[in-house]
């Protein structure tokens, strides 16, 4: 991809994630393109070191011709409301890389580890002409399974000796897992937390077969074995594509059907809703009952 490239699509990322004028017309035609970008979800526990990994992995890939894009979901600055953009700072490498795309995403509080806008930032990369699309959570640790319902692959990274195996698998991390990685895999009991995982795979519901693969990202040891993982996982997988993005479509679809509803409800003044709303704060009638109500009464 060269310059002109680049900046066309940070524009009409930019367009799609700030709503500008033309991003219902950019968001049409991703979503009547086909699906062909193979998509990456990488989560865990903080201080996995998933940013390196990604970096590694994003330059395996590269590397072998590809084009790839990283869209990391970082946490909102405070100030101004937009990304705190730590993972590009760790991924300066690829800066002139043509081959490589990264776009910071500020969660703006969303929960699930991603933000709000990333359905609509993926189609856009997908058009784009990425062949892998690696989406990096904002690695809270505990709601970060919102992922599964974009990526084709999810990986979920860990550290040895963090004490967060257990952790992990009360917040249903490992339960959304394809491939699981113990990165920083030259530190003391490395193998001990490969041990752990694997034996804790085995409380999963389902008997999918997931591997784990020990990494050292900084050095990039083991991204032949993580892109071997990730590959068969796609490949076995790719059958299940078109009903992912039919999934998606339909959550999105209800997400803003709810919206819509919200703030027709909302907004409504007067009338039959002001007196359901005083009945229910009166405790004359229940909410859900009143929820009825007030749908039919907007609707």
């Amino acid at each position: 991809m060269d310059g002109a490239s680049r900046r066309q699509l940070a524009r009409s990322l930019s367009t799609v994630e700030n709503r500008s004028a033309g991003w219902r017309e950019i968001l049409a035609k991703s979503f009547a393109a086909d699906s062909k970008a193979l998509i990456v979800g990488v989560t865990g526990p903080p201080g996995g070191g998933k940013s390196t990994l990604i970096d590694a992995l994003a330059a395996h890939w590269s590397g072998l011709g590809h084009q790839v894009a990283v869209i990391a979901v970082d946490p909102a600055s405070p100030f101004s409301g937009g990304a705190v953009l730590g993972d590009r700072a760790r991924m300066w490498r690829h800066a002139e890389d043509p081959g490589v795309f990264i776009r910071s995403v500020a969660s703006h509080g969303h929960l699930g580890g991603l933000s709000e806008s990333m359905h609509r930032i993926v189609d856009v990369m997908d058009v784009a002409g990425r062949d892998f699309i690696i989406i990096e959570t904002v690695g809270a640790g505990q709601s970060e399974v919102e992922v599964v319902e974009i990526a084709d692959v999810c990986v979920v990274v860990n550290a040895p000796n963090m004490g967060d195996e257990v952790q992990a698998m009360k917040a249903g991390i490992l339960e959304i897992a394809d491939v699981l990685v113990v990165n920083k895999a030259d530190l003391p009991l490395a193998q001990r937390t490969t041990k752990q995982l694997s034996n804790m795979l085995e409380l999963r519901q389902d008997n999918r077969d997931v591997p784990v693969v020990e990494t050292v990202a900084l050095t990039e040891t083991g991204i032949d074995a993580l892109h071997d993982a990730i590959t068969r996982r796609l490949a076995a997988s790719a059958g299940d594509k078109q009903k992912r993005r039919e999934r998606r479509m339909l959550r999105l679809i209800a997400e803003k059907a709810g919206r819509i509803v919200r703030d027709l409800v909302r907004d409504a003044d007067g009338g039959d809703l002001a007196d359901l709303v005083h009945a229910a704060a009166s405790g004359e009638i229940g909410i859900d009952a009143a929820a009825r109500r007030a749908l039919k009464a907007v609707l």
